[in-house]
């Protein structure tokens, strides 16, 4: 057998109202619910809502990398 390993992206967004930290630990552990082998996820944006001039909601734009069967 190979020790080749074959990966598929997604790109998805994790939303919170604490941080952008928290924001990515909400979409990769979403996605964790329905995608196996979650390897690693890059941030490629970043982004937030504004209401009445105070941060609402932190916003993070994400690549989830997960190894296909």
């Amino acid at each position: 057998m190979s020790d080749n390993k074959i990966y598929k992206l997604v790109e998805i967004v994790g939303t919170s109202s604490d941080s952008f930290a928290r924001a990515a630990d909400a979409g990769v552990e979403r996605a964790a619910q329905t995608l196996r082998h979650i390897d690693w996820f890059e941030v490629v944006e970043m982004r937030g809502r504004v209401d009445n001039g105070k941060v609402v909601q932190y916003q993070v734009k994400l690549k989830v990398g997960f190894r296909l069967d």
